[in-house]
């Protein structure tokens, strides 16, 4: 299983979960050494963004917060929290599928590893595999607006 493919299926596992489906795989060479998915309201911790489990779990199995040799896949842009901590753990590289024009780090709404005060070797690829990505997420949050009107339109009935 390829990358992007393992963080697609943790994807589905979120969405599932009631979580919005954002997954990542940290992978070395072809080994995926953690893949996860968003745990915000499982865990009620702002930082379980799928990206960081897999940077904390990726790290702590490898012994060393230095992910030179790593890339990280991930179904979403990340967020200024994420790509901040996949630039201070010098993650060798990350592939990303559908933009985020709403909090978007890496070219969307700003493009922090280009930040050239933060001496950034970090290689980025957007747009890997971005319609399925992006077709998740659409699927996700038209899911939450019809439940959403539905308690709307069952309120103005009582």
């Amino acid at each position: 299983m390829d990358g992007m493919e393992a963080a697609l299926e943790e994807a589905r596992k979120a969405m599932v979960e009631g979580e919005v489906p954002v997954g990542a795989a940290l992978l070395r060479g072809e080994e995926i050494l953690w893949a996860d998915h968003n745990r915000r309201e499982q865990r009620q911790d702002p930082t379980a963004h799928a990206e960081m489990l897999c940077l904390r779990e990726g790290a702590g199995q490898l012994g060393s917060w230095r992910l030179e040799e790593c890339t990280l896949y991930v179904t979403l842009e990340p967020c200024p929290m994420c790509a901040g901590a996949m630039v201070m753990s010098r993650l060798g590289k990350c592939v990303w599928g559908a933009a985020d024009p709403e909090k978007g780090c890496c070219g969307s709404v700003y493009d922090l590893p280009a930040d050239p005060a933060l001496h950034s070797d970090t290689r980025w690829t957007a747009g890997e595999r971005e319609k399925e990505c992006a077709a998740l997420l659409e699927a996700f949050f038209q899911g939450r607006r019809r439940e959403k009107d539905g308690e709307t339109s069952g309120e103005a009935g009582k």
